[in-house]
């Protein structure tokens, strides 16, 4: 890191920055950009791009291979990554926070009770004693927020910041970053959410692997993209054409000899040259194929009864009776706030162990969870999708992969060091695999690019199986057939 004087002009800049991981991963090539002081910014690009990389270069935590990232003097810099790190999930909330500085800091507990209000996680005494595990999802995600805002940076870092936060959790970080008074880059799928405080957008291209930068809020940025990209597809449909007729041309004149040999083979040289000015469109505005979830065999009659469940008042478990018998192609959605209880239910009446739920025998579950830790991190995504069939079938296995952009140069990756975004991917694709009969999916839309969205929902909307759904993407909800709700809150 390079500190530099001028105040004025960029809190952090980068000249010429190239990084890749090992030798086959390059994520950024001779890169450039300024970060202007006051700036709110949104960072966009397909999952894996390297937008959470270009968080690690920012902080320090990873060194470019070549180039400068300068920082003007005296610069704080603070990131809210997407999960809390595993070896910190065992500490208390004052341990956890204490971590964020190099020095031991004195008047810790009021300063967490304050990035506490600001998160929305209502503080009492007992709060900074607790393990941080024992905190849901979406309280997690409020620690995550409020461990870098406690460092009252120049420079703050988002990752993803609204995984896992439900709509009162999203509104008042929203009102929060609007008001904020320094320097905010984000990364994140949730438009609307942007839109709201955004400034200007960094676009990593994986293709070219340069950052592209763009002003104004994050739906002007879609717009731009989306129009380059059609003048783009135009120009080279144009130019298709002039390259057909001119080889058409060329060998009419080359037959004929002599002379016209020379002609013809001016003519393939404009035709070369019209090659090399087709615009290489973005291959990465691929969005995942349309698939199905194909449901289970001979499914009959009810495939999950639930007569009671649990949720957590104030921490406290309040038992509540219910009614509910899923059949084949029934849509249930469940609902609530953060901490009251969804994933643990899910995950309950997924391992078939909710005592007022009862799975049919025989029924097959697909359960999407949303840290991923249904998935082996240590098996590769071959490996991972070779388990979730019935009897192995590589050619369909492959080919499945392929639809989710899981290509050759990712199959053999370890699932842990894929993106978080590649992660729902590879869950995805396993249960296109599965076929399972009840299909349960804890935030499915978490980290996923939003091209994919509308995809997902077309295909959840369809599953002809038991459904039950958590989401706090209503737009993403629209989309998809719900007979019936669960509201935990009532």
């Amino acid at each position: 890191m390079v500190h530099s004087m001028n105040r004025e002009e960029s809190i952090i800049r980068f000249e010429k920055v190239s990084f890749e991981y090992g030798h086959n991963k390059p994520i950024l090539d001779e890169v450039d950009f300024p970060v202007r002081r006051g700036m709110k910014m949104a960072v966009m690009g397909q999952n894996g791009a390297g937008k959470s990389t270009l968080f690690a270069l920012m902080s320090g935590e990873l060194k470019p291979e070549s180039g400068d990232i300068h920082v003007a003097r005296g610069v704080t810099i603070a990131t809210a990554p997407q999960v809390i790190p595993r070896d910190e999930l065992t500490l208390t909330v004052r341990e956890f926070f204490q971590k964020r500085f190099a020095k031991p800091v004195y008047d810790i507990d009021p300063r967490i009770d304050s990035v506490l209000e600001v998160v929305n996680l209502h503080h009492h005494a007992k709060l900074h004693d607790r393990i941080v595990k024992s905190f849901s999802g979406g309280q997690q995600a409020r620690l995550l927020l409020a461990s870098a805002l406690i460092q009252n940076p120049d420079l703050l870092l988002l990752d993803e910041p609204t995984n896992n936060l439900d709509t009162a959790g999203i509104e008042h970080l929203t009102a929060f970053l609007v008001e904020y008074p320094s320097t905010c880059i984000v990364i994140s799928h949730d438009a609307e959410f942007l839109n709201a405080f955004t400034t200007g957008v960094l676009y990593l291209d994986v293709f070219t692997r340069k950052v592209e930068q763009y002003p104004g809020n994050y739906r002007d940025v879609q717009r731009d993209i989306l129009m380059r990209i059609e003048k783009e597809n135009r120009k080279n449909a144009q130019l298709e054409k002039k390259i057909q007729d001119n080889k058409d041309k060329a060998n009419f004149f080359a037959q004929k000899g002599g002379k016209m040999r020379l002609v013809a083979k001016k003519m393939r040289t404009e035709v070369e040259e019209m090659e090399e000015a087709k615009v290489d469109v973005r291959k990465e505005d691929r969005t995942i194929r349309p698939f199905t979830i194909p449901a289970q065999e001979e499914l009959g009659g009810v495939i999950l009864s639930l007569s009671s469940y649990t949720v957590l008042k104030g921490r406290k478990p309040v038992e509540k009776k219910a009614n509910i018998a899923l059949r084949k192609n029934n849509h249930l959605l469940l609902r609530g706030p953060n901490g009251i209880g969804k994933s643990t239910l899910l995950e309950a009446i997924a391992r078939g162990i909710a005592p007022g739920a009862r799975i049919t025998e025989g029924v097959k579950v697909g359960y999407y969870r949303q840290d991923f830790s249904t998935l082996d991190f240590d098996q590769t995504v071959f490996d991972a999708l070779m388990k979730a069939m019935g009897k192995p079938d590589e050619q369909r296995l492959r080919a499945t992969a392929a639809g989710f952009l899981l290509t050759a140069d990712v199959i053999h990756t370890k699932i842990g060091n894929l993106s978080e975004g590649q992660k729902g991917l590879v869950a995805f694709a396993s249960l296109v695999l599965e076929r399972p009969g009840l299909l349960i999916l804890d935030e499915p839309t978490n980290h996923i690019n939003f091209r994919h969205l509308p995809v997902i929902a077309t295909a959840l909307d369809a599953y002809a199986g038991a459904m039950i759904l958590v989401s706090h993407v209503s737009e993403f909800v629209s989309q998809i057939r719900i007979d019936d709700i669960l509201d935990l809150e009532k």
